[in-house]
């Protein structure tokens, strides 16, 4: 295959064939959902040592090599597809990934892409826009506004995660990028706080010990009244909070942290309040949905995934600033060749952001809402959100299935309860579902109790799939009790 257009346009006919192929039989619920075969065995089927030594991969090879490697893939447009919290990204966001494989933008210096940037900026407004923290009065306003708010997409809610604290850690010790982290500083937030919190204290210097925990109800939302002992214990130890985190939502149960009540600690206390909204934020697009995310407002710093409920390949995400001037102060690098004066035609994120070189990934969500707006987008988060709500109704009227809260995404965990409800039982039931490869869905354990779990995230689950769940279910339940 050459490096040349007439190379391109063979080669992209026959994956774009492939692909819609897939697609086609994908959403029709055809076939597995996930075949596993062993790692070597799939590496001699793909003849990836043959190619990679030889080379010579022409369109139709391409062709052949997509007939080993689709099928051996996560089918996430199935129906069937009830697992991680991994978008079932719409066509149009795959446009933008094949786009941006071709022309290669980074979306770090406005010379090197202009337009990448434009939209990511538009983007990052409207998302502001959505949390209440943007001051334009179109989106496309770029010029510096009083009490307006900022933020940066990158490449997942780690990143952004991390990039949070370290404002937060600017805020509260200036000094701590020259000098290091101070000794004295923690972070307080639920004790079932997604783990990239705590990876990100480490990565600072904080070491583990500096997150102290929250205590969380039975199905793992955060305790508000648990909040001022836990403060008070750290300011007797010496310790200074740099930031105070809420799940929006929980990744184990999709419940959300009462925003508001935390919220207004912060306020009282004037401690740095960070929303960890990588999945749940999307809420804020749905007006019947958004209240669960009341209170936002108060926050300092939010992360929204949109990989996640908002239709769009990974990577994508933002992390968003209620005070604008908080970019300026995250970071401090020095590099002649990227940082020095010229003319300021556009605007580089490269100053404000983790990453060094980074992809034009504001581009994958702003196909998915040129295809389907906002109404369409609205749509898509109110349905999977009823849909898991309908779901939980269609296991609980089965007196051997049991859904014990009432779900607040599109999380939901359950038991199938005929043979006992012990952990081994449960995590043996999802292993044998998911080798079966007819449906995929996860597991987690909530207050060491372990559950079915369910991201209801393809808009093509139906309750007819739910039901046809339950019954497979059932019979890999009997089959175990066999052996």
């Amino acid at each position: 295959m050459k490096n040349n257009p007439k190379a391109f346009k063979a080669v992209a006919n026959v994956v774009v064939e492939k692909l819609a192929d897939y697609l086609s039989k994908s959403q029709a619920g055809q076939g597995k959902v996930l075949v596993q075969k062993p790692i070597a065995e799939l590496a001699e089927l793909m003849q990836l040592e043959k190619w990679i030594q030889t080379g010579g991969f022409t369109p139709q090879a391409a062709g052949g090599f997509l007939d080993a490697y689709l099928p051996n893939t996560q089918h996430l447009h199935h129906p069937h597809y009830i697992g991680h919290q991994v978008a079932v990204p719409h066509v149009a966001s795959g446009m933008a990934d094949f786009i941006h494989g071709v022309i290669n933008s980074p979306a770090s210096m406005y010379e090197m892409s202009p337009s990448t940037i434009a939209i990511e900026q538009v983007i990052v407004n409207w998302m502001l826009a959505k949390v209440g923290w943007f001051k334009g009065m179109k989106l496309s306003d770029m010029e510096t506004i009083a009490g307006n708010g900022g933020g940066i997409l990158t490449h997942g809610g780690s990143a952004a995660n991390l990039t949070a604290l370290l404002a937060a850690r600017a805020a509260i010790s200036p000094d701590a990028w020259v000098e290091g982290a101070p000794n004295d500083l923690v972070v307080l937030g639920s004790e079932v706080a997604h783990y990239s919190i705590a990876r990100a204290i480490s990565i600072m210097g904080m070491g583990k010990k500096a997150m102290l925990p929250v205590a969380v109800n039975d199905w793992e939302v955060l305790k508000p009244e648990d909040l001022m002992p836990v403060y008070q214990r750290a300011k007797e130890a010496g310790k200074r909070v740099m930031a105070v985190v809420a799940n929006a939502c929980a990744t184990s149960t999709g419940l959300y942290d009462p925003i508001d009540e935390i919220g207004h600690f912060c306020k009282e206390n004037d401690l740095w309040f960070h929303v960890d909204g990588a999945h749940g934020a999307s809420a804020l697009v749905s007006p019947t949905e958004r209240h669960f995310l009341k209170g936002v407002k108060r926050a300092n710093s939010l992360v929204w995934d949109t990989h996640k409920m908002m239709q769009t390949s990974t990577l994508c995400a933002a992390v968003l600033f209620k005070d604008y001037q908080t970019l300026n102060t995250t970071f401090q690098q020095k590099g002649s060749y990227l940082f020095h004066d010229k003319e300021a035609i556009g605007r580089d994120t490269i100053t404000h952001s983790l990453e060094c070189t980074k992809a034009g990934i504001g581009t994958k969500l702003f196909w998915v809402l040129a295809a389907e707006g906002e109404q369409g987008m609205a749509n898509f988060i109110d349905n999977q959100y009823q849909n898991t709500r309908q779901f939980r109704q269609i296991i609980n009227e089965h007196a051997d299935f049991n859904c014990p809260y009432v779900p607040e995404s599109n999380i939901l965990c359950f038991q199938y309860i005929k043979f006992g409800t012990g952990n081994e039982f449960q995590l043996t039931l999802r292993n044998e579902i998911v080798q079966r490869g007819n449906f995929y869905i996860t597991s987690s354990e909530v207050k060491g109790v372990r559950y079915l779990r369910l991201t209801v995230i393809n808009p093509l689950t139906a309750a007819s799939h739910i039901r046809d769940l339950m019954e497979e279910i059932i019979e890999v339940a009997v089959d175990l009790q066999k052996k």
